[in-house]
């Protein structure tokens, strides 16, 4: 970064398009800023060569390499990489991924994918569990809106079972940074009663004793809030996502005091 911004030209980028590759004029380009000669010019476009084709081949979205160095007797050689690929595409390469190290990663993740949910931790107070990546975004922005931070993106989908939600809440409600849980799903392929009862489930198991706001609109909204209004659980029912998540962040700053106080705030009441 301190190179690209002071030496702007120490810095070469191409672009490629699709299946095209780079081209043999782009290659010399870079070659001449890398100060190369004679074979080393052949050997630097074999590397790129291969590394684009592995790139494009198994579905990478990074292949860094770094660093690219020139030994004493001339050679160009790779000694160091890191490559990144898109989780969607595993079903093209079971093989590869199949040698993913669980163990280098949060136990959060690991139990997410496992559980067939979409969850990314963050670092706020405030646990979303929303169905749809766009409302998701959204959700979380409101929350910022309202000056509060999200502590996770997570994504149960739009088939989600009873027992996946209550995975979701296990997740979510095992980051102790999470003071308050605020439920957004919007029941089209989803059904709202689905996903009540995975709430009350969890809520039930887990012994929650965190705020938990939740908003539900589409298909099987009244089935879901009278499976609600019919249980002993603390639920905050709130129709308005904007309202929601004002709630969430009163809330979540109430909890987070409380505990800087050593102040016990009970939220397992009945309504």
């Amino acid at each position: 970064a301190v190179v690209s911004t002071r030496v702007r030209e120490a810095v070469v980028s191409t672009q490629s398009t699709g299946e095209a590759g780079i081209s043999d004029k782009e290659m010399e380009a870079v070659a001449d800023v890398l100060d190369l000669q004679g074979d080393q010019r052949v050997q630097l476009k074999s590397h790129v060569e291969k590394l684009y084709n592995l790139f494009v081949k198994y579905d990478s979205t990074l292949l860094e390499i770094n660093p690219l160095a020139e030994l004493t007797d001339g050679r160009v050689l790779c000694l160091d990489c890191k490559i990144n690929f898109d989780d969607n595409a595993e079903y093209r390469h079971p093989d590869l991924f199949s040698k993913r190290d669980w163990s280098q990663e949060d136990k959060r993740d690991v139990d997410a994918n496992n559980a067939g949910l979409n969850y990314i931790g963050l670092d706020g107070s405030i646990g979303c569990l929303v169905n749809g990546a766009g409302l998701a975004m959204a959700t979380m922005d409101v929350i910022k809106l309202h000056g509060g931070d999200p502590a996770n993106f997570l994504d149960v989908g739009g088939g989600a079972t009873s027992e996946q939600v209550t995975e979701a809440f296990k997740i979510i409600s095992s980051d102790p940074k999470v003071k308050a849980i605020l439920v957004n799903i919007f029941g089209g392929i989803m059904r709202c009663d689905v996903i009540a009862q995975g709430i009350l489930d969890a809520a039930t198991n887990l012994k929650m004793d965190i705020p938990l706001i939740v908003r539900l609109q589409g298909t099987n909204v009244n089935e879901a809030k009278a499976l609600m209004a019919l249980s002993n659980i603390k639920i905050l029912p709130i129709d308005d996502l904007d309202d929601a998540a004002s709630m969430a962040v009163k809330l979540s700053d109430i909890v987070s005091r409380a505990q800087e106080l050593k102040v016990k705030v009970d939220f397992s009441l009945g309504i």
